[in-house]
């Protein structure tokens, strides 16, 4: 079932998109568990920078033969961007190793995730005469549709994670077929290890073919992954027999949530999606991984640790421009704010998430203007 919660606002693809902002503090999640000799680093990952551009208010998909016009367009950073940029708005002292283009659309990505988000770039390196990867969305009817380019950076240059750095968690997207020797390293150092998945395009779906699943603490496939890599036709069958192989299973339902369940504890979990309409889908993936892996630092109850994933990807899927549209700390607390505004909500589907109240700090409700993909790169600043 589908919790439904009622929201007001605008359709954005009527309105230009925004310009930046400077960057809002939020809250700490973590703040009563930090101690002396905490690793420096809350999540650290890797990967590839795109550069997104994005265009909205498309009325349909594009025709053969026809030119089509959207009513708004954004550029942001995204690929591991749109993970990193989730973890850092939630709070999270967030370190990302990646290679940035020797081009403007590089300059602006570093800028807008080291100044504009406080992302710990320190492993990252711009590669000379390499040109940034690029993708292009079109958003339309709640879906969208990507072309994208690029070329992997010369193998010298690129950042070499296999010594991360000291680390509460990592989050590492595993390839079929493909070990990276940092996860290993990282998980024997004590760092906990969180991996989702991309589709399988050889069609094998073998989990032998995931070796460094064994070093994760937690695997977080969507439901038609987890089934097709168990052999099942159930997703919650799917989340248990993961377990076998990984000691935390979280698999998402897509309208209809997400399933988990923990080996440990021998403790399961569903909590029901939320309602809303989705004005561009990327990136919330990501951010459902982001809210789980804050949860799950901060100590949260199994079933609190889903509700708040699924709600931060709610929000994230109502805004355009993948990594821009993460929400942070202000958004969830004006969320919370509203529906319990509302006279004709459901008092049970409140109750879910009533923990919301002991976790969101005053500052952090007041509003604030979002970070937004802009439609250019590169304004100049009036002299």
């Amino acid at each position: 079932m589908t919790a439904s919660f009622a929201s007001s606002g605008t359709d954005p693809s009527e309105e230009p998109l925004g310009k930046g902002h400077h960057r809002h503090p939020g809250a700490d999640p973590l703040a009563a568990l930090r101690a002396p000799g905490d690793p420096p680093v809350d999540v650290y990952l890797t990967g590839t920078v795109f550069l997104d551009i994005v265009f909205t208010g498309l009325d349909s998909a594009p025709v053969r033969g026809t030119e089509s016009w959207a009513r708004g367009m954004g550029s942001s950073p995204g690929g591991v961007a749109n993970m990193a940029t989730a973890l850092a708005r939630l709070g999270l002292r967030t370190s990302l190793a990646a290679a940035f283009g020797d081009d403007h659309y590089g300059d602006y990505c570093w800028d807008a995730l080291e100044q504009g988000e406080g992302i710990d770039l320190t492993p990252s390196r711009t590669v000379p005469g390499w040109h940034s990867p690029v993708t292009v969305s079109m958003a339309y009817e709640g879906e969208r549709t990507m072309v994208s380019h690029g070329h992997e950076a010369p193998a010298g240059q690129r950042p070499a994670p296999g010594c991360p750095p000291h680390a509460r968690a990592a989050v590492a997207s595993l390839t079929p077929g493909v070990s990276a020797p940092w996860i290993a390293r990282a998980a024997a150092h004590g760092t906990r290890v969180f991996a989702d998945v991309g589709w399988d395009d050889t069609g094998a779906w073998d989990l032998a073919a995931l070796p460094d699943l064994a070093h994760c603490e937690a695997f977080l496939p969507n439901a038609q992954e987890a089934m097709r890599y168990t052999r099942t036709d159930c997703p919650r069958a799917a989340a248990h027999a993961l377990t076998e192989h990984v000691p935390l299973a979280v698999v998402t339902l897509g309208a209809d949530g997400a399933y988990a369940v923990d080996r440990c504890t021998g403790e399961t979990a569903e909590v029901p999606a939320i309602a809303v309409e989705a004005l561009d889908p990327t990136g919330a993936g990501d951010v459902f991984v982001a809210g789980f892996v804050t949860g799950t630092l901060a100590g949260w109850p199994l079933a609190d640790r889903l509700a708040f994933a699924g709600l931060t990807a709610a929000l994230s899927v109502q805004e355009f421009g993948g990594s821009l549209s993460a929400p942070g700390w202000s958004e969830v607390a004006a969320w919370w704010r509203e529906v319990q505004s509302l006279d004709d909500q459901d008092p049970a589907a409140l109750t879910r998430y009533a923990f919301l109240a002991g976790l969101v700090p005053g500052d952090a409700a007041r509003p604030w203007p979002l970070r937004r993909a802009v439609p250019t790169i590169g304004f100049r600043t009036p002299q």
